[in-house]
């Protein structure tokens, strides 16, 4: 079984930034892609980011396009999201995820990740 903690929430400004972390543990996921989804209050949770096992590959949701940046690190079994230039509508739980397969593909739906974190709150103020 895989683990998912992520860390890194807390508050900021608007303009500010943060860097969110996601440490895997109870299996390797060096060959899965990973992705980041949030949910803000009363909203569906949605696609944030999501990359591939190598890193050559990613992709993110338009409105963090140019702001947000994935990376991972398979030694480490960690991935991050910087995210810059934050604004009140990024405010949202953000759940870090995985696949439990491994191939070569960006995934932006819930139901193609197995695995998944508890949350970390972003809060953003005007």
């Amino acid at each position: 079984q895989v683990q998912l903690v992520e860390s890194g929430g807390g508050l900021a400004q608007a303009g500010g930034s943060l860097t969110l972390s996601c440490a895997a543990s109870g299996r390797t996921l060096l060959k899965n892609t990973m992705g980041w989804f949030r949910q803000a209050p009363g909203k569906e949770r949605q696609f944030v980011a999501a990359i591939t096992w190598n890193g050559n590959g990613a992709d993110y949701t338009d409105s963090v396009k140019g702001r947000f940046t994935i990376s991972r690190d398979n030694a480490r079994d960690t991935m991050s999201l910087q995210m810059n230039n934050l604004n009140p509508a990024d405010t949202a739980v953000y759940y870090c995820a995985a696949r439990r397969t491994g191939d070569p593909f960006i995934y932006r739906t819930e139901s193609e990740y197995s695995y998944w974190g508890q949350g970390t709150r972003v809060t953003v103020s005007s």
